[in-house]
């Protein structure tokens, strides 16, 4: 599962680089699908992983912070970092037995629900690979080659 989760790191730092070239307009320009803007998207990212890893280690949700705070490339990418450091430290804890941990909470209709962690792990995973592809789509529409979401060749499984 850990190679999944770099995937995606490698990936996401693919679309900063790629954002580096990208007028600030185009950045923050409101997307038809998705969650918004491009800059957003990858704010979003990084916020709903850091929430989830939160919560599977028993602390509680994090408010989401507001996104004017980090409506900047650098800022998104300072706060992945920041996020990053702790998400990481818990993947390399991650053991077979947490696979069928169970997180519980109340949902928005009241409801309570319960999910396995490894169940969460993966929702994370393929959180994130879906907005890349918004981003793939988005990244044409301004006329710019989109970055490879290839897992293959990026030096995972050496």
């Amino acid at each position: 599962m850990l190679k999944l989760f770099q995937y995606n790191w490698q990936v996401r730092d693919d679309w900063f680089t790629w954002c580096e070239d990208v007028p600030e307009e185009d950045l923050l320009k409101i997307r038809v699908g998705g969650v918004g803007s491009v800059l957003y998207t990858l704010f979003h990212i990084v916020d709903v992983e850091y929430s989830w890893i939160c919560g599977l280690q028993g602390k509680p949700e994090p408010e989401e912070p507001p996104f004017e705070t980090y409506d900047s490339l650098s800022k998104v990418r300072d706060l992945a970092s920041q996020y990053h450091k702790e998400v990481e430290s818990f993947l390399t804890s991650w053991t077979n037995e947490m696979e069928y941990r169970k997180l519980t909470e109340t949902d928005s209709n009241g409801e309570t629900v319960s999910f396995r962690h490894g169940e969460i792990m993966r929702h994370v995973i393929a959180h994130e690979i879906h907005h890349i592809g918004q981003l793939s789509v988005w990244s044409r529409e301004i006329g710019r080659k989109p970055v490879t979401a290839n897992l293959i060749d990026r030096g995972l499984y050496e």
